[in-house]
């Protein structure tokens, strides 16, 4: 029942994207995803992704089968394409595949099977919706929103030493290695995550169930819920409001050698193509949750998860796309929904009730403070700065604190009913 609430509201949340992108004059995600089961994908790594977190219910003769059949189809595709003179990408046969997994679980499989195979294919169609909302999102507050709030954050941000402005002078100080590393290390977060998410669902084939909690549950709620923050609190960023990236709209080119001088903020126009994206920094609520989950991985992972989250940090301030208080309000965000996730799988008690209600007070208050209090925040750096840094610091010790708990006390199993021995799965 659970799987099938979240389907049917998965679908309207979609439904619902999509006729607000038409108003727009602008595709919406269904039909971006509809239309790549025949056209060019916009993102064929995306799509061999889904099919990847899809394959972990088939056996490994299956997944062979099902790799085997999405690159032929994706080469049947480059031949038409290439005879034609159309669009080259890749990608369609590993969406055909996934659409297949979903077909023969309804057709060929009962039961725990069925439901295991459909779990397995919306994962991997769940992995390229939410990339597809993502961007549809982004369209909608660029359309939305005329105005930025970019002078409150800038002001607020005084509060923590402006690091955007530091960080953006010792990456131009690093060219060209720095930049061209941290540029990679950001772009591929989702390639990163992915590698994380396989690895903690390696069993699934075998043990044929899904593990109560996982990576990829956590990054998928945080790309869905982020955006609807980012309508009510616009934010572009410094290298677009206040660099040489924003063109006419930005208040003058000053990121990130010259700090700008506010006095009274005030919403500023700007353009109608630059997502209003940056509050909270979901880059950095992403990089907290790929950290979070990799803790209890091999050595190798553990260092993995903390570059990763070091270098998209460097990366999210370096490149001017973010300020110092949006990190502030990725950690809570990131933390306060990874709670309520695991909370999910291990079971609701009164430590995790309190720590996602602190969590969600807590950003509630940082987005009211950095709106009615930049000024404040500005003049008395002393004493909002570090306020910044323990309301963080309180929601981090407070997810340690519960989740430590968890650890020591083992959620219930769920009592089953002894099963017969059920025939093994046909190749798909």
């Amino acid at each position: 029942m659970l799987w099938a609430a979240a389907g049917v509201a998965t679908l309207g949340f979609l439904v619902a994207l999509e006729c607000v992108a038409r108003g727009y004059g602008l595709p919406g995600p269904i039909t971006h995803h509809a239309r790549e089961v025949v056209f060019a994908p916009d993102s064929g790594p995306l799509l061999y992704a889904g099919l990847a977190l899809s394959m972990v219910v088939l056996t490994w003769r299956q997944r062979l089968v099902a790799a085997g059949a999405a690159i032929g189809i994706d080469v049947a595709f480059f031949l038409v394409r290439w005879a034609a003179g159309a669009e080259m990408n890749f990608g369609n046969g590993a969406l055909w595949v996934v659409l297949g997994i979903a077909v023969v679980a309804v057709t060929r499989r009962t039961g725990a099977e069925r439901l295991l195979l459909l779990k397995g294919a919306g994962l991997g169609l769940l992995l390229v919706a939410g990339h597809k909302t993502g961007d549809t999102w982004l369209l909608i507050t660029s359309k939305t929103r005329p105005t930025v709030l970019d002078p409150y954050v800038a002001l607020a941000d005084h509060a923590l030493g402006d690091p955007s402005w530091l960080a953006g002078r010792i990456v131009e100080a690093t060219e060209p290695i720095g930049p061209f590393l941290l540029h990679v290390v950001y772009g591929q977060l989702p390639l990163a995550a992915a590698l994380v998410g396989l690895y903690q669902l390696r069993h699934v084939a075998v043990e044929r169930r899904f593990p109560a909690h996982h990576l990829v549950r956590t990054f998928l709620v945080i790309g869905l819920l982020g955006p609807a923050v980012y309508m009510v609190f616009p934010v572009v960023g410094p290298v677009y409001a206040y660099g040489a990236d924003g063109g006419a709209w930005a208040v003058g080119h000053l990121w990130p050698d010259v700090l700008p001088s506010i006095g009274a903020p005030q919403p500023i126009p700007f353009d109608g193509i630059t997502p209003r994206n940056c509050m909270p920094s979901l880059h950095t609520a992403w990089a907290v949750t790929l950290f979070v989950h990799t803790r209890k991985g091999s050595r190798a992972m553990r260092w993995a998860g903390t570059f990763w989250l070091v270098a998209t940090l460097s990366a999210t301030l370096g490149f001017g796309y973010h300020y110092g208080v949006d990190l502030v309000a990725g950690v809570v965000f990131a933390l306060t929904v990874e709670a309520a996730m695991r909370s999910l799988a291990h079971g609701w008690d009164r430590s995790a009730t309190w720590l996602v209600a602190h969590g969600t007070v807590v950003f509630t208050v940082l987005l009211v403070a950095y709106r009615r209090l930049p000024q404040e925040m500005a003049a008395y750096p002393w004493a909002y700065g570090p306020l910044l840094l323990l309301a963080m610091a309180s929601v981090v010790h407070g997810y340690l604190r519960t989740t430590a708990r968890w650890g020591t006390t083992a959620a219930p199993e769920p009592h089953r009913e002894p099963q017969p021995p059920q025939p093994r799965p046909e190749p798909v």
